[in-house]
């Protein structure tokens, strides 16, 4: 599900903590980009970006002609071959950037139920169940992805707003986060604030 920010030297205050709710979703295919707390070189670099939490498509958003070619092209090519799953995860990203979140979760579904070990399709494709309000389905999903490579924080974060700012699960997230950073103790989130600290203003509620 992809934001970059200032590091700050205090907790996180409550108004920065709803924006980091609000803006700071992580897709799996812009993690190296997007995710700026986490650059490791293990993550693929590719094409979707960030959703804001439990939004439905927008069905005035406008399409550039580029990425409607782009969807045309893609669409008449799987089509043609139906059993290509990087076609089809390639045509899941167009409708995420475009924000057709039902046609972005066929896509997904088709590219990983013809290769389901890919943990940034999952993340990608919990990022739209969020945006479709399946906060269930998002969190399986993550926690897909993440038993696929234990190292893939996007998921992992991900997970936790899920669970805080959705479910309103905090013992939950609080725990998810806590073993991101067991996997990476330098952990910021998208804010650039490390995840640590963010941990530390939640359990002293500042949520």
């Amino acid at each position: 599900m992809a934001a970059s920010g200032k590091n700050n030297s205090d907790f996180v205050k409550k108004e920065l903590m709803m924006i980091v709710a609000l803006i700071t979703f992580v897709a799996g295919f812009l993690g190296g980009i997007m995710y700026s707390a986490f650059q490791s070189p293990e993550y693929p670099q590719g094409g979707s970006s960030s959703a804001p939490p439990a939004q439905s498509s927008a069905p005035g958003q406008v399409v550039s002609p580029e990425q409607a070619r782009k969807i045309l092209m893609l669409e008449k090519e799987v089509t043609a071959d139906p059993q290509n799953a990087e076609n089809w995860a390639s045509l899941g990203h167009v409708y995420f950037d475009t924000n057709k979140v039902k046609k972005a979760i066929n896509a997904y579904e088709k590219a990983l139920a013809l290769r389901p070990d890919n943990p940034d399709v999952w993340t990608d494709l919990g990022v739209m169940y969020r945006r479709d309000n399946q906060s269930a389905k998002a969190i399986e999903s993550f926690e897909r992805a993440y038993s696929i490579n234990p190292k893939h924080e996007q998921s992992r974060f991900n997970k936790g707003i899920v669970l805080m700012y959705d479910l309103k699960d905090k013992e939950g997230a609080i725990k998810t986060w806590q073993e991101l950073l067991a996997v990476n103790p330098g952990a910021t989130a998208p804010t650039g604030q490390p995840l640590s600290m963010m941990i530390e203003s939640i359990k002293s509620g500042g949520n």
